[in-house]
């Protein structure tokens, strides 16, 4: 069974920035890719970035493009996203996501809620105006 655990949520000014993190255990986390996704209020989970199994591939939502950065240690079966110039309508629970198969990549897989079987239990960021 994979457990993934976030870590890194909180409350920060327009502007500001907050780094998550989501270990993970329970595989071979190198094996596979990981993504983030978010929810707020009343709203839909959304994708917000992915990265593929060896870290050579990244893919993110528009409305984080060049603000957030995905990225991930093997070694510490440990995936970030750094949350750059943060913006009230960032405000969510994030959530990471392990792909249910070994060797994946490509946006139009990585993208979808649907290619994850494995989430966290969220973190709350609140981006305060």
């Amino acid at each position: 069974q994979v457990q993934l655990v976030e870590s890194g949520g909180g409350l920060v000014q327009a502007g500001g920035s907050l780094r998550l993190s989501c270990a993970a255990s329970g595989r071979t986390f190198s094996a596979y890719a990981m993504g983030w996704f978010r929810q707020a209020p009343g709203k839909e989970r959304e994708f917000v970035a992915a990265i593929n199994w060896s870290g050579g591939s990244t893919y993110y939502a528009d409305s984080v493009k060049g603000r957030f950065t995905i990225s991930r240690d093997n070694a510490k079966n440990t995936v970030y996203l750094q949350m750059n110039s943060l913006k009230p309508e960032d405000t969510a629970v994030y959530y990471c996501a392990a792909d249910r198969a070994p060797f994946q990549d490509g946006s139009s897989r990585l993208s979808l809620a649907r290619t994850y079987d494995y989430w966290g239990q969220g973190t709350q960021v609140t981006v305060s105006s």
